[in-house]
């Protein structure tokens, strides 16, 4: 058996899509499982629709998410050139030999006569395609003699090439996720295989290079399943070993109806690109996961799962372990609902995966925060305590705000449950009590409040409750004793005097 070679081929029209990354990180998985080879292609034959900086977009989008190719543009390879603009020459020679075949015929038809014929059949309640009846009516090499054709050639009159689909023939397809399937061909339409401006549509260019690089796999998204027939007729034609195939079903809406778009994401407050991403015409920036401060790991996780089970239900994989399970026959035929709360579930279980050491790297990183009067022990000290409760790392600094400012204001309801008339005498004997303290560590800082509270006989929530509120300005947070070790006696005791002159 050859050795597997699997290929992800992405136009540069634009941003990297979810799906898009799903597709990339099977294709990864499998070639990886396998012992193969994994191919980065770019498809950049639209030149219409080509979009500065979209190929640089998808090669960081990938390396970000860990799926690095093993010949791509960038790393190279022994069938480069990987982007089909520069493999013009390669394409010329194959379109040369299926010209010598039963199977493909030049069209000289004008797209102003084609869009005249499209009215005609309307007004008649039909639809036009360019197929096995309607070809022998046209103008094309099939109808015109060979002089007019050559005297058009001559005359640099443009064409199109397009295949001819074979009259009703059966054709039997298989696909590894979905099984067997079978096409009509008189359902199928003379698809264009070459434009008139020479370069090679999707079709011709995609099996062309699929053979040259040895590809043995094509794992893609469900929406070339209509072209499954034409590609296996092509195969045949060119006399050439076609690979298997394995069509993706779509990830679909939060709601589960239809599939995933940006607008979803616009409309619910989620990505639906890798990473940000700025349209050069109209400067508008889509967000990406990574700047809304998603793992990499966590966000391949989710995407990894959303189509594919792994044994026993786990959820929580690493590349390497998705790796190892991986299997193609695995993979859900039916569609794959996005859910953005599972999303943040991922980030967060992976961020309590996170070594201390590992966030604060992270946590430095976040745009608009002053972490400039807290040394390094203190902001691990913060962030082992902040670190379970958050989802993402700049929730350590929202949702702890109180250990880098000083609360403002009191929460209302916080102040009538925490505080009455004795609660600011009270709280002014413990910020002495608090001042004449040496070992200011958590643990001593327990005994310290217990034995306070114990001394006037109170319970430990009527000192607990006005001492957190001093601290944060809320009943929130982690243990006190914590926070005020992270304070430190100097800011601890000033906060608790502020309340007691604030909120008295």
């Amino acid at each position: 058996m050859s050795k597997v070679r699997v290929r992800f081929a992405p136009s540069p029209t634009g941003p990297l899509h979810l799906g898009g990354v799903r597709t990339a990180l099977y294709d990864y998985l499998f070639a990886k499982n396998q012992g193969g080879e994994f191919v980065l292609r770019i498809e950049d034959t639209d030149t219409a629709r080509y979009v500065e900086g979209a190929e640089d977009y998808i090669m960081e989008a990938l390396e970000w998410c860990g799926i690095i190719p093993d010949e791509s543009p960038k790393h190279g390879g022994k069938f480069a050139p990987y982007r089909q603009s520069e493999r013009r020459d390669i394409y010329d020679k194959h379109l040369a030999e299926i010209l010598k075949t039963d199977y493909a015929y030049l069209a000289f038809d004008t797209p102003e006569e084609l869009d005249e014929i499209r009215k005609e059949y309307e007004e008649n309640g039909e639809v036009f395609a360019y197929n096995y009846i309607t070809r022998n009516r046209l103008k094309n090499s099939l109808t015109l003699s060979k002089d007019e054709v050559e005297r058009l050639l001559a005359e640099n009159v443009p064409y199109v090439v397009r295949f001819k689909m074979p009259i009703d023939r059966i054709l039997n397809l298989e696909d590894i996720i979905r099984g067997k399937s079978s096409v009509n061909t008189n359902t199928l339409d003379d698809k264009v295989l070459v434009k008139n401006d020479g370069m090679p549509t999707y079709h011709f260019a995609n099996i062309i290079d699929d053979h040259e690089m040895e590809i043995t796999h094509v794992i893609r998204g469900e929406e070339w399943l209509p072209s499954l027939g034409l590609h296996y007729l092509l195969y045949e034609a060119m006399g050439w070993e076609r690979p298997q195939f394995a069509h993706l079903s779509l990830i679909l809406k939060p709601e589960g109806k239809g599939k995933l778009s940006k607008r979803d994401g616009d409309k619910f407050g989620f990505p639906v690109f890798p990473l940000n991403f700025r349209d050069p015409q109209t400067g508008v920036v889509s967000k990406g996961y990574r700047e809304e401060g998603y793992l990499p790991e966590a966000f391949i996780n989710m995407v990894a799962l959303l189509g594919w089970s792994p044994a026993n239900d786990r959820e929580i994989l690493s590349l390497e372990e998705m790796t190892k399970e991986f299997d193609l026959h695995k993979v859900h035929k039916a569609g794959a609902r996005f859910s953005k709360e599972k999303a943040e579930w991922f980030n967060h279980e992976y961020l309590k995966l996170t070594s201390d050491q590992e966030a604060l790297v992270l946590f430095k990183k976040v745009e608009d925060i002053n972490l400039s009067h807290l040394d390094d022990d203190q902001l691990l000290k913060i962030i082992s305590l902040m670190k379970e409760r958050a989802t993402f790392i700049k929730d350590i600094y929202t949702d702890g705000k109180f250990f880098f400012e000083a609360p403002s204001s009191y929460d209302e309801k916080a102040v009538k449950k925490a505080w009455n008339e004795q609660t600011s005498s009270l709280m002014n004997d413990f910020a002495e009590a608090l001042h004449g303290t040496e070992i200011f560590e958590a643990e001593n800082l327990r005994h310290i409040i217990h034995d306070f509270a114990e001394t006037r006989g109170l319970g430990m929530g009527k000192v607990m409750m006005p001492l957190r509120l001093a601290l944060v300005g809320e009943l929130k947070g982690p243990d006190v004793p914590d926070i005020l070790q992270v304070l430190g006696k100097e800011e601890s005791v000033g906060r608790i005097k502020n309340a007691v002159n604030n909120i008295s």
